[in-house]
């Protein structure tokens, strides 16, 4: 009976060891996520442009097409610089939002183990004192009846 009560006890103190660890492995894959979709969205339009600057170079055939072409490559390096401050941005807010996320669980994390920890510690003072109570009863108990003996057979003499 002590065994199952002491087992579940600690099944259960495991269970809320890890639970914030769960809880941080799944904000951290969550996150990478993000993370890793967002890089392959931009991957993708800075292929494409490159492709279309590719394709838009092997048309030129005159010379005013090359005009046009590097008034056009101007126009698009200044779009490229300003997609990539955007990108730069974005993954600045998904990494700031992650980090907020993640402090506030650790947070979370370390209250609930000072909770727990608290609570053990008080329920191990109640069973020393439970304990020491119930030993120093029976001391009293045992003292009681050696000295009420003791009396019987200096009478009984």
């Amino acid at each position: 009976m002590q065994q199952d009560k002491m087992f579940n006890s600690f099944a259960d103190q495991a269970k809320s060891f890890f639970e914030p660890m769960r809880k941080i492995n799944g904000m951290m894959l969550d996150n990478m996520e993000k993370m890793t979709q967002y890089q392959l969205e931009s991957m993708k339009r800075y292929t494409q442009m490159g492709t279309e600057r590719m394709r838009a170079a092997s048309e030129i055939q005159s010379a005013d097409d090359l005009r046009d072409f590097t008034t056009r490559q101007a126009e698009l390096m200044n779009e490229l610089s300003q997609q990539m401050i955007e990108d730069a941005r974005a993954m600045t807010e998904l990494s700031m939002s992650f980090r907020n996320e993640l402090e506030q669980s650790l947070s979370e994390a370390g209250q609930k183990a000072a909770d727990q920890a608290n609570q053990t510690a008080k329920a191990a003072s109640e069973s020393a004192k439970s304990a020491t109570e119930s030993a120093s009863a029976k001391s009293t108990a045992t003292g009681s009846s050696s000295s009420s003996s003791s009396s019987s057979s200096r009478k009984s003499s």
